[in-house]
């Protein structure tokens, strides 16, 4: 440092370790990594989306009815839908139909076998 307290520019690069070289810009893409076949991108893709919750319905049939009907609704009512017995029902992933099944039960419980999976193309 000289007298004056000021720092000369030899002395900023020597603590700095400068080689008088010029810098070159960091740039994501010199890193290296190891390129990706088609098939891990797949697998990473899908692994993102994994553990995304989706709503899942079954629809049975569907229905309108006018305020009056439904305030006449009491318990043993029966309410007669748009679809007749043995039909198949749909199968709805976040409102949208994905399949169409026929309801079973499992124990105690309702299930749906899945016969169709709809294939709707993207244009």
């Amino acid at each position: 440092m000289s007298h004056d307290g000021k720092v000369s520019k030899e002395e900023i690069e020597a603590l700095l370790g400068e080689t008088g070289e010029p810098t070159k810009p960091f740039l994501f893409q010199d890193l290296e990594e190891k390129p990706l076949n088609d098939e891990d991108e797949k697998s990473v893709n899908l692994d993102l989306l994994m553990d995304i919750n989706l709503e899942v319905v079954v629809e049975l049939g569907r229905t309108k009815k006018k305020i009056n009907e439904i305030l006449e609704l009491s318990q043993g009512s029966i309410i007669e839908l748009d679809r007749v017995s043995g039909e198949p029902v749909d199968l709805l992933i976040n409102g949208k139909v994905v399949a169409k099944g026929e309801v079973v039960v499992i124990d105690e419980y309702f299930g749906i076998r899945i016969t169709e999976i709809i294939n709707k193309t993207i244009n």
